[in-house]
């Protein structure tokens, strides 16, 4: 109770200042009838809120974790502090007392919730290099060597529209949503791809005197993920977040692409034995909204047996993301 009694002297010099300013203002009392009332004060101390009331709950302090107001009358004071720690300051007018107290609970609870409110990064965008594995190797088979990539010009540009945090506290939790992911995979050979007579992929070389400047297979997923995701040390902004799990994608599109030296273009859409659905773990580790990303396809690309030579690459992605969430 000393602490309490301690700290509540310490605000009388504010609430005389600031008293006797707002009464002047508001014509609710002279100086010298606040001074009087200031002999009948009480504190009141609950958990992590305290009030000082003056007189007959005329003026009053109310103090929690997040917030502080004066109230002088039908007039108050609020300041109110963010979970990013930012400040608000409000003056209100109530009519009544019941209305004062209703309000300010609204208000911390507000706070309470943001608080508590986890936020995830998957949406923003995402820009980053494609390549294919096989067996968990790198080394491709001889008999798909015509899928071998141009590894600095085979990129892959995401774009996560939706999101959805599902968090068990304020600095972990459950993070999906919603995203394009469209896969440019260059052929290093002056070849492309198609689906053969025995129908698996197979090498297409394309006829004719003009040379082949690029040609490529592109992809277009609507992909879905289901992330755990940590922050550290504490809280969204300004810290490190790590994040992991499985990633769905279900196919939109497919076409194949060859630029020809002399300028001329054609495209070929298809399903390319590509399979409907695929799936793969994904980790993201960034600070604030900077993220960097990787990607691995575990499920079949290809129909079975009937990828490259009724082979199964396994692509995968790497990258970073800038997320649209602050």
């Amino acid at each position: 109770m000393k602490n309490i009694k301690k700290k509540a002297m310490k605000r009388i010099p504010f609430l005389l200042i600031t008293s006797a300013i707002l009464c002047q203002s508001f014509s609710l009392q002279s100086r010298e009838d606040l001074l009087r009332e200031m002999e009948r004060q009480t504190v009141a101390d609950s958990g992590s809120k305290m009030s000082i009331i003056v007189g007959d709950d005329k003026v009053r302090i109310d103090e929690r974790d997040s917030s502080v107001s004066l109230r002088i009358g039908n007039r108050s004071l609020d300041v109110l502090e963010s979970s990013e720690g930012k400040r608000s300051v409000d003056f209100r007018r109530y009519d009544s007392r019941h209305d004062y107290d209703r309000q300010h609970d609204y208000d911390e609870d507000r706070s309470d919730r943001q608080a508590r409110h986890f936020r995830g990064h998957w949406s923003g965008i995402e820009l980053g290099f494609n390549n294919f594995a096989y067996n968990r190797s790198m080394d491709i088979p001889p008999a798909i060597s015509y899928m071998e990539l141009d590894a600095n010009r085979s990129v892959n540009l995401n774009v996560n529209f939706s999101q959805l945090s599902i968090g068990f506290c304020r600095y972990a939790g459950f993070v999906t949503g919603i995203g394009l992911n469209w896969n440019n995979y260059r052929f290093e050979g002056g070849n492309s791809i198609g689906v053969g007579e025995s129908g698996i992929i197979t090498e297409f070389i394309p006829g004719g005197d003009v040379p082949v400047k690029r040609s490529k297979l592109a992809t277009l997923y609507l992909n879905a993920p289901f992330l755990l995701e940590v922050q550290i040390p504490a809280g969204y902004s300004n810290h490190l977040n790590i994040a992991a799990g499985f990633i769905g994608g279900l196919k939109v599109n497919a076409w194949t692409k060859i630029v020809y030296e002399d300028g001329e273009k054609t495209k070929d859409n298809g399903d390319y034995n590509l399979n409907l659905l695929r799936g793969g773990v994904t980790a993201r580790i960034g600070y604030q909204n900077f993220m960097l990303y990787g990607t691995y396809y575990l499920t079949p690309w290809f129909q079975e047996l009937k990828g490259p030579e009724g082979l199964n690459p396994e692509p995968f992605e790497i990258g970073v993301a800038f997320t649209f969430n602050d």
